[in-house]
Parts: structure tokens; C-alpha cells; sequence
């Protein structure tokens, strides 16, 4: 087998070169990095992970825990972009991704504590932050690398990459009241996710602007998933008289509302609007194609990747918390009301 010393002397620099081309931890000029990967190319070079852990005292593994309010990847989840961004962001850095659930919301710490305690990765990426959550505050404790995908209200200092949610659902509401809306619901998210917080702050906000009062009859906390925006859908439908438009919290959940619209025999951008959330992939190829307020995941996925490679290096950040703004992308699902 191949040794560093062999890629070494085949592409003439020092075994110092190679450590820092494979790990990525220093600069090297294009041209010796190109003899560098050539080498190993030609060795079918592999790095020894276990020696190279205990020189290191580092895995060379990123925590992803999938948390069990938002598991499932068989439907068209903004997790399944974000989680591509990061594994392709890691390999730039030469990490490898141990990715894990939650399997119930009581067991939630045990994935977490499980690689902390078996020191099986060398930081983590929280996704879903949660009020009070007790994933931040036990990582903080025991010193460990992370980064999360949202903010909290656990009064602790920690880096995080975020969306401005209250600003991204006022952009979908001025919409719908530039059209003529003026009894729209909401479906929100399960209460208990930070950011729920925020996207209903938006809603509440451009109504107030526009002078229109606020009918808590009008507003929906859903399931993130199909058929939480199903059954929030249904119930705003009976209401008396009920909405003209909906500003709903995820396109996951806006599917399973259109779905329920057009079972009562709506024809959605005509006989009721809807804006979704997230600007997955499939919300450009449903039926009507859904107006939505796009997140940047795949820049949001970069970002947590490179801000927790930095802390496993001991680098300072260069901004620790990056709030970034979401965009209206309009389609079909909307139009004026009649």
C-alpha cells in the first residue's frame, strides 16, 4: 500500500504539502496541489483515519442530527437541500458527515450525548432550533464545536445562520393584499420551533399596516409535513366565511393544503391564493406551481459548514450570527381576488 511518503516523492514536495492538500489546512499553490492530487490519484492513496485521529485528536466527522419533528426525507423537505449543501460543503474540508434521528421528541438528547460522551465527531449542525432548547445548552456545557440552523431563546451566546422568517411571510402577505386579499389565514408551525414565532409576527404585522384586524379564527398552528397542511387547510375552509387566501408556513405543508382546496372543489390562483414557504424543488412542478418565499438552503448549508470547520479549528468567526433575508418567488398559486 501506498504510503504519504510515496505521494510525496512522486510529486516532489514535502509530506507536510500533502497533509495540508488532503486536509485542506493551509494554502498551496494550484500547481502543487495539482501534482499533489495527481499522486494520490495514481497511488489510489487512502489516509490512515485512525492514525491520523490520534495525531489529531480529531474524527474528521460532522454531527448531523435529523430531529424527530422533522424526519422524514421521503417528502420534498428543505432537509433533504440542506443536507446535500453540507455533505458537499464537507468534503471540501475533507469531513465526513454521521448523520442520525431523533426517534421521538423524548429521546431527542440521546443522539447528541451518544457522540459527545463516545468523542465520535468533532462538532455538531443543529437544524430546527426549538425555545429553550436543551440541544444548545448541553453542547455549550461540554465545550463542543457547533453551529445551528436557527435562533432560540435559551439567553445563551451561541453561532447560529438563520432566515429572517418575519420579513419573509410579510413579503407573501403584501402580495396577497396587492391583489385584493383582505381575509387571509395562516397555517403556522408547531408552536414550540422558534421560528414559528417569527413568521407569525410577519402575518400579524402587515395586517396591522393595513389597517385590517387580527381573527385568531383565521389562524391554524400545523404539522410540518402533507398532511398537517391537509387537515389546517380543512379547518380553515370551514370557517365562516372562510379565507380568500392563506399564507402558510412551509410548501410541505402548502402541498397538502392544495390538495384539500381542490378536494372542495377550489381552483387554486383563481378561487383561493396560496404562498408557501421554503421554495423546495417540487413547489416550481405542482399543479398550479406554488408562489413561495424562497430560502437560500444550499447558501444557508455552505455557511453552517464552513463556520463549524472554522470552530473545529480553533479559528474566530469573522460574524457568528448571520440572519439572511428570504425572497418572494411568484408563480401560479395566486391571483386577485374575484
Amino acid at each position: 500500500m501506498a504510503t504519504i511518503k510515496d505521494v510525496a516523492k512522486r510529486a516532489g514536495v514535502s509530506i507536510g504539502t500533502v497533509s495540508h492538500v488532503i486536509n485542506n489546512t493551509a494554502a498551496v499553490r494550484n500547481e502543487t496541489k495539482d501534482r499533489v492530487l495527481k499522486a494520490i490519484k495514481e497511488f489510489d492513496y487512502q489516509p490512515n483515519s485512525v492514525a491520523r485521529s490520534l495525531r489529531s485528536r480529531r474524527t474528521g466527522t460532522i454531527s448531523l442530527v435529523l430531529p424527530a419533528i422533522e424526519r422524514s426525507m421521503d417528502e420534498p423537505s428543505y432537509l433533504s437541500d440542506l443536507l446535500a449543501s453540507i455533505v458537499d460543503e464537507s468534503k471540501r474540508y475533507n469531513f465526513d458527515i454521521l448523520l442520525s434521528a431523533s426517534s421521538s421528541e423524548e429521546e431527542e438528547m440521546t443522539p447528541y450525548k451518544r457522540v459527545v460522551k463516545g468523542k465520535m465527531v468533532d462538532g455538531c449542525i443543529i437544524t430546527c432550533t426549538k425555545r429553550n432548547d436543551k440541544r444548545i445548552a448541553y453542547l455549550l456545557s461540554e465545550n463542543i464545536p457547533f453551529v445551528a440552523f436557527g435562533r432560540s431563546n435559551v439567553g445563551l451566546d451561541f453561532p447560529y445562520v438563520d432566515v429572517d422568517g418575519e420579513a419573509g411571510v410579510y413579503q407573501g402577505m403584501h402580495y396577497l393584499l396587492d391583489l385584493g386579499h383582505t381575509r387571509i389565514g395562516f397555517i403556522g408551525l408547531p408552536s414550540e420551533l422558534f421560528c414559528s414565532e417569527h413568521r407569525l409576527k410577519g402575518y400579524r404585522f402587515a395586517l396591522k399596516e393595513r389597517g385590517l384586524k387580527f381573527d385568531p379564527a383565521l389562524v391554524i398552528e400545523g404539522k410540518t409535513t402533507q398532511t398537517g397542511g391537509y387537515r389546517s387547510m380543512k379547518k380553515l375552509l370551514n370557517v365562516d366565511p372562510p379565507p380568500t387566501a392563506v399564507m402558510i408556513s412551509s410548501d410541505l405543508m402548502a402541498f397538502g393544503a392544495m390538495k384539500a382546496a381542490q378536494e372542495e372543489g377550489l381552483i387554486i390562483g383563481r378561487d383561493i391564493s396560496i404562498v408557501g414557504f421554503d421554495d423546495v424543488q417540487m413547489a416550481n412542478n405542482c399543479h398550479p406551481p406554488l408562489t413561495t418565499i424562497r430560502q437560500p438552503i444550499y447558501k444557508i448549508g455552505v455557511l453552517l459548514c464552513q463556520m463549524l470547520v472554522q470552530l473545529i479549528r480553533g479559528e474566530k468567526l469573522s460574524e457568528r450570527q448571520i440572519i439572511l433575508l428570504p425572497e418572494l418567488i411568484v408563480r401560479e398559486s395566486c391571483g386577485p381576488i374575484r
